[in-house]
């Protein structure tokens, strides 16, 4: 078997094991954990785990695979939310867009964030760099998005009451954001060390 079909069949195992997993985070409830209108997810890890382990393309095609996804829960297919639900009800055209290309968006940026980490600190390090930018840029982009798109709704202006933006977004995902930051980056940390050291993904700074 030449290396290029070995790169495949592996590209394939992983896409196919995150593509898994993320079925699994979506349709039960052990990828999600309600907290209000929101929900902590595990679902961006896999996110970052593909986007460490093939790159951006990777991390775009997990991205694509979650934002899908999440937008079914739009229509109760899964774990249902509510904030989803709703969005939908208001336009059903924006809700798919504001459900599915902030992941998609995250996904290309992580895997281009891990690739130029790992060339300055290495492979582990790009790791645990990108497991907190798989949590940090989803929030950021998803948060974006519900204003850009919603933002001058009955429905999300009741939910800001009155509140600046900024201060609307700090308390509305603050304590989700903060966890799923932790969770994904010592996650993805742990797993992109396992892979470096066990040889399936280079180690040194400059491969």
């Amino acid at each position: 078997m030449t290396a290029t079909k070995k790169l495949d069949v592996r590209s394939l195992a992983i896409l196919g094991l995150m593509t898994a997993l993320l079925i699994v985070f979506s349709f039960t409830p052990i990828g999600t954990i309600p907290i209000g209108p929101l929900s902590i997810t595990l679902n961006i890890i896999p996110i970052a785990i593909a986007a460490v382990a093939l790159g951006p393309k990777g991390g775009l095609a997990m991205g694509c695979v979650f934002g899908l996804l999440s937008f079914l829960q739009c229509l109760g297919i899964g774990i249902p939310s509510g904030m989803g639900a709703m969005l939908f009800s208001i336009s059903p055209f924006l809700a798919f867009i504001q459900r599915f290309i902030p992941r998609a968006l995250d996904g290309l940026l992580v895997g281009m964030i891990f690739e130029a980490c790992q060339k300055r600190f290495g492979g582990i390090k790009a790791s645990f760099a990108a497991g907190f930018c798989s949590a940090f840029l989803n929030t950021l982009f998803f948060m974006s998005a519900l204003i850009l798109l919603f933002g001058n709704t009955d429905y999300v202006q009741g939910l800001m009451n009155g509140r600046n933006v900024i201060v609307f977004i700090c308390a509305f995902v603050g304590v989700n954001a903060v966890v799923e930051m932790i969770s994904s980056t010592l996650i993805t940390g742990m797993v992109g060390t396992a892979l470096h050291r066990a040889g399936i993904l280079p180690l040194d700074k400059n491969v």
